[in-house]
């Protein structure tokens, strides 16, 4: 398998980054997050943990369409035929409403900067918006169907085909498992989340209901956390960050659904999620100590889950899948550092 070139947001520029396609040895994966330089005429070098506690976030309130382009141009992790693969920063919608600057809004203006010239770029895989890593796209209808059938085809016989990676709050029991639950869309104050369904009905199951599975294997444990891989064998929006809650251990950054997970005399609990508010994420103070946080930061923490890993079908039939890897945000590294997270 080939390797390709990788690019991190650094101190306001994307900068290139390490290959990918070799197998990681480590917690990061081989992507340590760089250091801010510091500034000409400092004496004494700062801790750039306590610095800046979310590096390489993009802020897109003051980007145009035409500077997205070139930051998503610049995230392409591989270009082949009618295949863009591109490092997805975390933040940056997928879709949403017209006028909205999304992913799906600047594919003009991406397919002009990458070469492609009238030939239009579609989303053929893609993660949330809160969470980062690989986005599948291809400029030819007939390849983004193959790819589509190939996905389906892999669901159906239970082989994964993304593996994403998680820090958790909290350290999964036990440590690897499936999460096997029923799920639907629930309007709560303006917003669709997804809430559990005990035993749902055919009627249900019809009505939108759906039965939604993952793997989960923690790869490191440290400071009360895990470093998690997480494999989602259906499609569900925000299924992840919900089966991580049902196992007493929201992802890190999770404002959405970590509120549904309760603490007293320090055992851990579920409150109905029918009943349960979006809301900051609450850390106990010896997380907040550890990630070198004052409680007021916590709110702006990104989430951290990222699509790591994709399998793509080989040239033929009978090949085994290509793989495709994204290094992880500098934010994610960085707390693995300080939570001494290491993946032997």
């Amino acid at each position: 398998m080939g390797s390709w070139r990788v690019w991190s947001w650094v101190s306001g520029t994307w900068r290139p980054g390490l290959k990918v396609g070799a197998r990681r040895r480590d917690a990061d994966f081989g992507t340590e997050a760089r250091r801010r330089p510091q500034p000409q005429g400092s004496s004494k070098r700062k801790n750039p943990v306590e610095d800046e506690p979310f590096p390489g976030l993009l802020r897109t309130e003051n980007l145009g369409p035409e500077e997205l382009a070139e930051v998503l141009r610049a995230a392409v992790v591989d270009q082949k035929g009618p295949l863009v693969t591109l490092n997805k920063p975390q933040g940056l919608p997928v879709t949403g409403r017209p006028g909205e600057l999304t992913l799906v809004s600047v594919l003009p203006q991406l397919s002009q900067a990458l070469g492609l010239g009238h030939r239009e770029l579609q989303v053929v895989r893609a993660p949330g918006k809160e969470a980062s890593g690989l986005v599948l796209l291809s400029s030819c209808p007939q390849t983004a169907s193959h790819l589509q059938k190939f996905f389906v085809h892999s669901r159906r016989t239970r082989r994964p085909t993304a593996t994403y990676c998680a820090i958790t709050d909290g350290i999964p029991e036990p440590s690897e498992g499936t999460v096997h639950v029923a799920l639907k869309l629930e309007r709560m104050d303006g917003v669709d989340l997804a809430v559990p369904v005990t035993s749902p009905s055919r009627k249900a199951i019809l009505e939108g209901v759906k039965r939604t599975l993952s793997h989960f294997h923690v790869m490191a444990t440290g400071c009360g956390c895990a470093l998690v891989q997480l494999q989602p064998l259906t499609v569900f929006p925000s299924q992840l960050q919900v089966h991580m809650a049902l196992q007493l251990c929201p992802v890190l950054g999770d404002h959405t659904y970590a509120a549904r997970v309760g603490t007293v005399l320090g055992q851990r609990f579920l409150w109905p999620a029918e009943t349960t508010k979006p809301q900051t994420q609450v850390l106990d103070e010896a997380l907040l100590r550890r990630l070198h946080l004052r409680p007021s930061q916590v709110a702006q923490m990104p989430l951290h889950l990222h699509l790591h890993r994709l399998l793509l079908p080989g040239p033929r039939s009978r090949d085994p899948p290509r793989e495709l890897l994204a290094p992880l945000p500098s934010y994610f590294s960085r707390s693995l550092r300080c939570l001494r997270l290491s993946h032997q």
